[in-house]
């Protein structure tokens, strides 16, 4: 591939960043799906995602091609995988300027092609916008793929519906194994590796959300175009599966991935970790699964009862196959965990309800359902029946930012939850949402930042989220909500009314939530919420000493709250505690005690530098503050 050489030694004209140091820490010692968990632990855990609009501009940065039609006195050509021609002539070319909607020929335009198709997620956010796997390709082929799989066409001529000029193809389903009988895209031999590795990373990147996209489980797979088989771990159908595994390792990882890696961990924070270590990807999927069902759980119990939740515990199993437990709630299935507590929440109060748990293997199969554990919620408690709103700020410019925090008495996953917004344009309407993801612990809060915006309280490094999603471009005169499952009857918490223009109310301000509030409202009441000016930001992000002492966890308290060296926990059989950690806010364990409560009811924080942390108890959370 001579002109791949010769552009490749022209790299030192482009500077890209390099792999940080500890990127990946963790990793050791780990395959198979346990592996596949802890990479998405690290490349989700913080990202910048970007409007879908910004895209063209930032293509500039990822995909100008100096690699296989690079030239020195015009090197603005954007690198289109689906028309460019590696081994021998590329027909046409496209400047980032020559951006189209659609187009009735090859070679008019280009356009934002998503790998994954957009229908698989609702066109969400942060999925709509990632550029891993959101890229620029000629027009007319994207139109053409539509939401067909990547596969092996036929070479049966009646049944090659389109063959592109670099020699890629649109033809019937010819991939062994595979049940799906209708079209696919098949892909340049020498970019199908890079679609490969960009679909696996799909599949990384959002675990723990793929069961809630769109995938097939009809019984008609001959019309299936889904390849996503709803599971988290595995991600996609076992034919699928195979193709990908086979086209990374006939076509390894080019300078072209490389370079874009790199460009794209400067845009988003995060990396293709196959293009970084492409050796797991066969260390993840390559492994021989289980072949009998695990052991059913006998021991399911209720660990807490509360108005809104109810917290059930399990007896992990010893059989290394089991990925984790399913759990269901009067007969329906409502999630999984992947250790032996799970709490099911958004109850109803006074309420008789029956849990069942089925250990599931790498293999998916099934166990028995476990014992029935019943519990009656309570009528009411002190906890916050759901997340809540506590701050909104609309400041000048980009200075777009909400807090959200949760006081619900327990950790909540936030998988379920999305930021939605209402524009007027003729009519109101709301565009595409955008999805939180992760897990916060009670008595946290985090924030959803804007990338742009230039508070003197805040910045993206500090933020927990940070988009410019449509979410987080309010100026006062929208309307803007917490939902829970995408239903607009799940509304969790609002901030202004829906279908009028709120800028009388909303613009130019910053809304704290009064202390006295102690519930989220669907219903926007202004007497719930302290106004201060425009880009007032005081404390956003951080929970005071009085906040964080109002609720006791377990009847387990900290003081002095804030601390300066020795922090003291009182609470009920401190003696029995098998195991404390203290964690900084993004999660991350700083130190660690086994039987810290034997000799002293003491702790020493003082090497600690100032700021919030999370002291765990055997896995309950109390947050506190260093001096």
């Amino acid at each position: 591939m001579k002109k791949l050489l010769l552009s490749f030694l022209m790299l030192p004209f482009v500077a890209y960043s390099q792999l940080p140091a500890n990127y990946y820490d963790g990793t050791s010692g780990l395959i198979g799906y346990a592996l596949k968990s802890k990479i998405h632990d690290i490349i989700a855990a913080k990202n910048i995602n970007w409007h879908y609009g910004d895209l063209q501009n930032l293509y500039n940065q990822t995909d100008i091609d100096r690699f296989y039609d690079f030239d020195s006195s015009n090197n603005t050509y954007l690198l289109d995988i689906y028309s460019s021609n590696p081994s021998g002539a590329t027909a046409y070319h496209y400047t980032n300027q020559q951006m189209i909607g659609s187009a009735n020929a090859e070679g008019l335009g280009w356009n934002r092609e998503h790998q994954m198709p957009q229908s698989s997620f609702n066109s969400n956010y942060p999925m709509y916008s990632d550029l891993f796997f959101v890229i620029p390709t000629d027009a007319r082929i994207n139109q053409l793929r539509s939401n067909y799989p990547y596969g092996i066409s036929t070479t049966t001529p009646s049944y090659v519906y389109y063959t592109f000029t670099n020699g890629s193809k649109i033809g019937r389903n010819a991939t062994p194994g595979s049940a799906y009988t209708g079209r696919v895209y098949e892909p340049h031999n020498q970019f199908k590796g890079d679609i490969a590795r960009s679909l696996l990373y799909f599949a990384v990147r959002y675990e723990g959300k793929l069961n809630s996209f769109n995938f097939y489980n009809g019984t008609s797979p001959a019309n299936d175009t889904s390849p996503l088989d709803g599971t988290e771990e595995k991600a996609f159908e076992d034919w699928y599966i195979n193709l990908l595994l086979q086209w990374h390792n006939q076509d390894p990882v080019s300078p072209r991935e490389i370079a874009r890696n790199n460009s794209v961990y400067n845009v988003q924070q995060n990396r293709n970790p196959f293009i970084d270590h492409p050796e797991w990807v066969n260390m993840i999927w390559g492994q021989t699964t289980s072949s009998v069902s695990p052991q059913a759980v006998s021991d399911l119990s209720v660990a807490q009862t509360s108005a809104y939740f109810v917290k059930l515990s399990w007896t992990p199993s010893s059989d290394a196959s089991v990925l984790g437990y399913k759990v269901y709630q009067n007969g329906i299935y409502i999630g999984y965990s992947k250790g032996n507590t799970f709490v099911a929440d958004h109850l109803t109060p006074s309420t008789l309800y029956n849990f069942t748990v089925k250990p599931y293997n790498d293999n998916y199969m099934d166990a028995a359902e476990s014992n029935v554990a019943a519990s009656t919620t309570l009528e009411s408690d002190v906890y916050a029946k759901d997340l809540m709103i506590t701050k909104y700020l609309e400041g000048s410019d980009n200075n777009h930012a909400v807090e959200i925090t949760n006081r619900t008495g327990h950790a909540v996953n936030l998988n379920k939850y999305r930021l939605s917004i209402q524009f007027y344009n003729s009519n109101y309407y709301f565009p595409a949402p955008y999805e939180l993801e992760g897990v916060v612990e009670d008595q946290s809060n985090f924030v959803v930042l804007n990338p742009r915006a230039n508070f003197s309280c805040i910045t993206n490094k500090q933020a927990r989220f940070v988009t410019a999603a449509p979410q987080l471009t309010f100026d006062g005169s929208n309307y803007l909500e917490l939902r829970y499952a995408g239903s607009p009857s799940a509304t969790v918490d609002a901030i202004g009314t829906q279908g009028v223009n709120n800028f009388a109310t909303l613009g130019n301000v910053s809304l704290y939530r009064n202390s006295s509030v102690v519930q989220p409202n669907a219903t926007f009441t202004m007497g719930e919420w302290t106004v201060h000016g425009t880009n007032f930001c005081e404390g956003i992000g951080t929970m005071s000493a009085a906040e964080i002492n109002s609720i006791t966890q377990n009847s387990v308290v900290v003081y002095p709250n804030p601390v300066k060296d020795m922090l003291t926990v009182k609470g009920q059989q401190l003696n029995k505690v098998q195991r404390g950690s203290i964690l900084d806010l993004s999660g991350k364990v700083l130190q660690t005690f086994t039987l810290p409560f034997q000799n002293n009811a003491a702790l020493n924080v003082q090497k600690l530098t100032p700021g919030v942390y999370v002291l765990q108890i055997d896995g309950q959370p109390v947050k506190f503050i260093k001096q």
